[in-house]
């Protein structure tokens, strides 16, 4: 029971408390320039995500293989060759799509969250661990794109993903379509998100100390 919670940990440490943009403030330049609107946010977090989970995947399969002098190169050449299929496959399918995200596709090689856990966790650990933990970063930065695109969108267009939501004649806020909008809200998140770990943590200790009075 034991190994399946801490192989479950492994994907949802991701979603929360060890979010890639709200924890650990990675890739914050796709992060503030793609999220206008929602449809480029998850476009982003999806092209992401694919290149994070299998460069992951198979980094951590030839992790032993990979002198340590080199290891660093050695992962971004595998970053980069599945950041050119998903800039192809987006040329090729969404053309649309790429370019309005435009140089940020290829960008994704440079990406800190995907370097970061190719040398932080998949070139140390086994491929099923490394794919799980892709996997929960992959989601975790996916909903942190949703959340603050959806804002951005919906305050300054008043739709999400084309439907209209706030009701036509509503006051526009022009600002969120500029990269201070996009520095206003992520604090607001930032914000938010250290306000419920405060509180959270305070409740917890709340109910240890409650516990120690009452034995």
């Amino acid at each position: 029971m034991a190994k399946v919670n801490k192989l479950s940990y492994e994907f949802l440490k991701g979603l929360w408390d060890q979010n890639p943009i709200l924890k650990q403030i990675l890739g914050m330049c796709p992060t503030l320039a793609v999220t206008v609107s929602v449809i480029n946010g998850i476009a982003m977090a999806l092209a992401t995500t694919f290149v994070l989970v299998f460069s992951s995947f198979l980094i951590s399969i030839i992790r032993k293989l990979i002198p340590n002098q080199v290891r660093i190169a050695s992962f971004i050449v595998v970053i980069a060759t599945f950041v050119t299929v998903v800039d192809y496959v987006m040329r090729a399918l969404f053309p649309e799509m790429s370019k309005l995200l435009g140089p940020f596709i290829p960008l994704i090689v440079v990406n800190c969250i995907i370097l970061g856990r190719a040398e932080g966790f998949a070139s140390k650990n086994n491929p099923f661990r490394s794919l799980l933990d892709a996997l929960g970063m992959g989601t975790g930065f996916l909903i942190s794109l949703l959340v603050l695109s959806s804002i951005r969108e919906l305050l300054s267009s008043g739709t999400i993903l084309g439907f209209q939501i706030l009701p036509k004649g509503t006051p526009q806020l022009l600002v969120m379509i500029l990269p201070a909008g996009a520095f206003i809200t992520l604090g607001l998140l930032f914000g938010a998100a250290n306000l419920y770990t405060l509180v959270r943590e305070r409740k917890e200790k709340e109910v240890i100390i409650t516990k120690y009075i009452n034995t």
